[in-house]
Parts: C-alpha cells; structure tokens; sequence
C-alpha cells in the first residue's frame, strides 16, 4: 500500500473512532453476565473509570496509527495493525458498556486523539526499535491502570470487570511482542513524562 493509501486509511480510522463507528471483533466479555442492580453512586463510579478506559483505546488507536505510517518495515506495520484491531475491541467494548451505565465519552475525545497521533508519529521517526519501546511502556503503564480499576470498580459490577481483565490481559500481550520484536528501554525522564502525561488525561477524562 502507498503511503498516500495509508494515510487516508489512517484518516479513515480517526473519524470512525471519535463518530463512534468501530465495531469489535471478538465477543465482549462479561456480555451474558446478568447486569447488576448498582447504586446511583456505583454507577457513577464505574461510567466514569469506563470513560477513562475509552479514552485509552482513542489514544491506542491514534499512536498505532501513527506508529504504522512512521515505519517503513512491512512485518512491523503488519504487528502494529493486528495490536490496533485488538484495540479496536476494546474501544467498543468500553463504548458499548458507557451506553449501558447511561453515561457518554469524553467530550474531549478529539483532543486526546490529536496528542497521541502527534507523539506516535515523533515516536516512529526516532526509529523503530524506539518505536517499539514506546509501545512498550505504554502498555506497561496501560496494564497498571487497568489494574488500578479492578481494585476501584464496583465488585458487583461483574460486566464492567469482564471487560477490563481481558484488555488487561491484551495490553500485557502486546507489550510482549513489542519487547520480543526489539523495543528498547526508555530512559527514565521519558518514562516519568508519559507517566504524568497519562495522569493528566486520566484525572480530566473521569469528569469531562
């Protein structure tokens, strides 16, 4: 595919994110799970960690599209595309179970996808073994969040749960495979950065 083609398929991918277009291929998890009788504060609770996991999979599917048109190594397109459709699960999943909590997205959705292109195409023409890293890092730091939500969410939200213990266990995957491919440790500054980067989009998208 010429590059001209990727970018329009990139541009493709950014409108049906942020329309709300993407649909998943694999079985939500928790779907047959009976919906729990929550409290108002409950489900509050949980719309807003679910918005925050939403956010995420905007910002997934923005840095590995970027990441893809940064490389010129087919094999490595061809793992950034098939980490991306995994991502693009998740964001229906979360999408699908904010409809059902009766909450939305975050209204800052477009912003968010602008800044994580934006650093995926910085991190793609620091090569590709940065590339890699960078994907690294953020699935580590990814992987602890949705941890964290485990912890935060109401336990007998038992669907809600279902789905972030399977991203989880995608996230830790996909790491994996960026480590095995080559991905290079960041240093320590960069890794801080993207850490408070994260806390700031996380910490606004659980209101807005």
């Amino acid at each position: 595919m010429k590059l001209s083609d990727r970018w329009l398929v990139a541009a493709d991918n950014a409108l049906r994110t942020l329309a709300g277009a993407s649909h998943a291929a694999r079985v939500r998890p928790g779907v047959d799970t009976p919906e729990a009788d929550l409290s108002e504060t409950e489900r509050r609770q949980a719309g807003a960690l679910m918005r925050v996991n939403h956010v995420g999979e905007v910002c997934a599917q923005a840095l590995y599209q970027a990441q893809a048109l940064g490389t010129r190594d087919a094999a490595l397109r061809t793992q950034m595309a098939a980490a991306a459709r995994d991502e693009v699960d998740h964001l229906a999943w979360t999408q699908q179970r904010l409809a059902e909590l009766n909450d939305r997205p975050s209204l800052l959705n477009p912003l968010w996808y602008a800044g994580a292109f934006g650093l995926g195409m910085l991190a793609g023409r620091l090569g590709d073994r940065a590339s890699l890293g960078f994907v690294v890092e953020t699935e580590r730091q990814v992987e602890e969040h949705l941890a964290s939500h485990l912890d935060r969410l109401p336990a007998a939200d038992r669907r809600s749960r279902a789905i972030v213990d399977q991203m989880k266990d995608d996230e830790r995957r996909h790491a994996d495979a960026a480590r095995a491919a080559g991905g290079i440790e960041l240093p320590l500054p960069v890794r801080a950065l993207m850490r408070a980067a994260a806390k700031l989009m996380t910490t606004t998208a659980h209101r807005i």
